[in-house]
């Protein structure tokens, strides 16, 4: 079963950068899109459908060309839920659930914290979320919450850690809650595979940074610990260039 998550940054300009050609080549099962910033109205879904993706859903924000995240997936879940039920978070299109037969998948775009109302936005959904997560895993236990976390876990993680400490994605605060919310009872897959560093999933588009590769590495497939004995491999796709974001990929046993 493979599962890639990709910030597309606009899912009508990735297409017009040949997103889909990229889609038939990477074959996934199943399609985590974050900030897709557009309705389904705004696109014609039916090409997804003659790719293979026969069930796709789109649950964007309430304030239009903003957010927004997608599943896209060759086998029909057993149930999707858009949305946490929490209205701030739901308002602004950043989670959507499908569960299929003995896991669920996840996507999340987390919000940016690039000013200070923002940054305080980003630390109560950060709370709300770990709180909401605490919630549903008891239920479902067994779940993959891939997407954009716009925060980079550890130096390892960011190009410039000494200089970028003081930089949003990259305060003590946010590496804090994301360092606790994996040892809640998740696995970061990708390092679970690979300790190297150079890794990178977001690049600015100012100075050449993906040319350089002065990245961070802010999107993760966090796979619940019940299901470690099934990670076959996880890895990062930057040969894709659809966005400022690359995707990131995830196999498990099914």
């Amino acid at each position: 079963m493979r599962i890639i998550s990709y910030n597309v940054n606009g899912i009508r300009a990735a297409l017009r950068k040949g997103f889909l050609e990229w889609l038939s080549f990477a074959d996934p099962d199943i399609l985590c899109l974050q900030e897709i910033k557009a309705t389904p109205e705004q696109f014609d879904t039916s090409i997804f459908e003659e790719a293979g993706y026969k069930h796709h859903y789109w649950y964007p924000a309430g304030k239009k060309g903003y957010s927004g995240v997608a599943i896209l997936s060759k086998h029909e879940p057993l149930n999707v839920e858009y949305g946490t039920g929490i209205d701030y978070m739901d308002f602004e299109g950043r989670n959507l659930r499908a569960d299929f037969d003995g896991f669920s998948v996840m996507s999340l775009y987390l919000p940016s914290g690039t000013n200070i109302n923002r940054l305080e936005h980003k630390l109560q959904y950060m709370a709300d979320f770990q709180q909401y997560i605490d919630r549903l895993k008891e239920q479902i236990p067994h779940l993959i919450i891939c997407g954009d976390y716009n925060i980079c876990h550890q130096a390892i993680d960011i190009h410039d850690p000494v200089r970028l400490k003081n930089t949003s994605g990259f305060l003590p605060v946010e590496r804090e809650w994301i360092d606790g919310f994996m040892k809640s009872g998740f696995i970061d897959s990708f390092r679970h595979f690979n300790e190297e560093g150079d890794h990178y999933s977001w690049w600015s588009y100012r100075a050449g940074a993906r040319g350089n590769n002065k990245g961070w590495r802010i999107d993760y497939n966090l796979v619940s610990e019940s299901l470690k004995d099934k990670l076959k491999r996880a890895v990062i796709l930057p040969e894709a260039y659809h966005s400022d974001h690359c995707p990131v990929l995830l196999e498990i046993e099914h």
